[in-house]
């Protein structure tokens, strides 16, 4: 990676973590959905780059989100699960295209390509989170709603982000 690709993507992923902070933890749809946009920064970075710069990346923006956030923790165990799964996925979708090199974006992948890359992410991602964040088992069907409509919100989201990015 060069450094101006380097510097496009430290830039991309404070955009990221700024919109989080400052304006996605406020946005919550009838009481259920949630935009953890933030995690966009770990599954739009490059294929190749080495897994433990990926898990040192995903705890400096899970742990820069649990300051924030006040939430102890939870957003960085969730990212650096995804960010220790992401490498495996994208080897089986190379693996079944028969690729040598592995690109991850809409323009790249094609539209469903990428959403069988992002979708299970974002999904580990939000049920890791909000079954941390679950007090008992009578919250389980809460828990299962808040869990799908944050994934198709933050999803959505993110797609909308990468159909609109110069990327």
């Amino acid at each position: 990676m060069s450094l101006r690709e380097a510097i496009q993507y430290s830039l991309m992923i404070l955009l990221y973590l700024f919109l989080q902070i400052f304006f996605m933890r406020n946005i919550v749809l009838f009481n259920y959905a949630f935009c953890f946009i933030y995690i966009a920064g770990i599954l739009l970075l490059p294929a190749d780059i080495d897994r433990l710069y990926l898990l040192l990346i995903a705890f400096g923006i899970g742990f820069t989100v649990d300051v924030f956030s006040n939430t102890f923790g939870m957003h960085a165990s969730a990212t650096v699960l995804i960010a220790y799964l992401r490498p495996f996925l994208i080897h089986y979708q190379m693996k079944s295209k028969g690729a040598e090199r592995a690109e991850v974006g809409i323009r790249a992948q094609g539209l469903g390509a990428f959403l069988f890359y992002l979708f299970p992410l974002v999904l580990l991602h939000h049920s890791m989170l909000f079954f941390m964040e679950m007090n008992h088992f009578g919250m389980i069907l809460y828990t299962l709603i808040r869990i799908g409509a944050s994934t198709l919100f933050t999803t959505l989201l993110i797609i909308l982000l990468e159909l609109f990015s110069k990327r």
